[in-house]
């Protein structure tokens, strides 16, 4: 049976929607380049003890800056570029590969009707993010 990319994202989708996950991406660069200005300007103003302090400063600054940004993951699945959708719906067919499915709706209901299954996807879910964008998959509490 050929894959259906469509099917696979639409219940990575449903999935995500019905367990509330969003996503955190994580901005290091950013959050290095305020510790790294801060850091720069206290040597500037205080010399070496300036660039201690600048340094603290600029990674408590930075570390408040980039986190809390999660966003919705089924908006972060419909912005991925192709080739990552490929790549997440490789990962979701390893695991339904061996269900009879003729659309995305009864894909759905085949693995929202199997805890394990469903389970097995959202993990998944989390690997994928995790290792392709750094970004951690949480639920919405």
């Amino acid at each position: 049976m050929p894959v259906h990319i469509d099917d696979l994202m639409r219940l990575v989708c449903h999935i995500s929607e019905v367990e509330k996950l969003q996503v955190a991406m994580k901005s290091s660069g950013k959050g290095a380049l305020v510790a790294g200005a801060m850091a720069f300007a206290g040597g500037l103003i205080g010399g070496p003890l300036g660039i201690a302090a600048g340094g603290a400063v600029g990674g408590c600054l930075g570390a408040w800056m980039t986190s809390g940004q999660f966003k919705p993951l089924p908006q972060i699945i419909m912005e991925l570029p192709p080739n990552q959708q490929q790549i997440l719906s490789t990962d979701v067919h390893n695991i339904v590969q061996h269900l009879d499915w003729t659309d995305a709706a009864q894909l759905i209901a085949l693995v929202m009707g199997n805890a394990g299954l469903q389970k097995e996807v959202m993990t998944a879910i989390s690997a994928f993010f995790l290792k392709q964008l750094n970004a951690e998959v949480r639920h919405l509490d």
